[in-house]
């Protein structure tokens, strides 16, 4: 079985003069071999989130995020996968650079990005089955135009034979969509901010780390 993960960092907004959006957009691909890894990785976030984002007598927080947890937490978590077997995939691009002409087509633009990322994941000796989780943020109608471009990448890709499916979960329901959340914003952070000190913490587990220039 293979379980693979999607997420963004970063945000799709084009404006800036009127307002402060992320120069770069990272989308990252968590992708993890074996029920038991795909379990061990989804029990680290919820141990990570009971014993370092519950506050002196205050309510626990529902989930890690990227963007705010303390690296003292994602440290913690890392340890808790490191030994792990998963992979990570991401590519990021430079807003002011590329795609400026389609500001208002963004789902355009991120599925786009998806599927270059999922073209660099390693399905070579995938035998049994393939699942797609991405967090679910998108309309019915955006859902339907991802699903129909991943699924016809993916095929293309995979023995006939191997069972495909592309799901739309909450990050609370699928524990492991925070885990590539981490992931992406040390990517992200990279490029953003010149910060790599989170991601460093994971280099090892990462294949591809790319910048998209068009």
């Amino acid at each position: 079985m293979l379980y693979l993960y999607l997420d963004e960092s970063g945000d799709l907004g084009f404006d800036f003069v009127n307002k402060k959006p992320s120069v770069h957009f990272t989308i990252a691909v968590l992708a993890v071999k074996g029920h038991e890894n795909n379990r061990a990785i989804g029990s680290a976030v919820r141990m990570t989130i009971r014993r370092k984002l519950r506050p002196p007598g205050g309510k626990i927080s529902p989930e890690i995020k990227g963007h705010s947890a303390q690296l003292e937490v994602k440290r913690y978590f890392y340890r808790k996968v490191a030994g792990t077997d998963f992979r990570v995939y991401g590519i990021t691009f430079n807003k002011r650079l590329t795609f400026r002409f389609l500001a208002e087509d963004k789902e355009r633009i991120y599925n786009f990005i998806s599927r270059l990322v999922l073209e660099k994941v390693d399905m070579a000796d995938t035998k049994v089955r393939v699942i797609l989780t991405v967090d679910k943020s998108k309309t019915m109608p955006g859902i339907r135009d991802f699903n129909a471009l991943v699924l016809a990448h993916l095929k293309s890709r995979l023995d006939p034979r191997i069972p495909l499916e592309i799901v739309h979960r909450s990050s609370q329901e699928a524990p492991q969509l925070q885990a590539v959340d981490l992931f992406a914003w040390g990517i992200f952070r990279r490029y953003e901010r010149g910060d790599a000190e989170w991601r460093d913490e994971f280099s090892g587990k990462i294949v591809f780390d790319g910048l998209y220039e068009g």
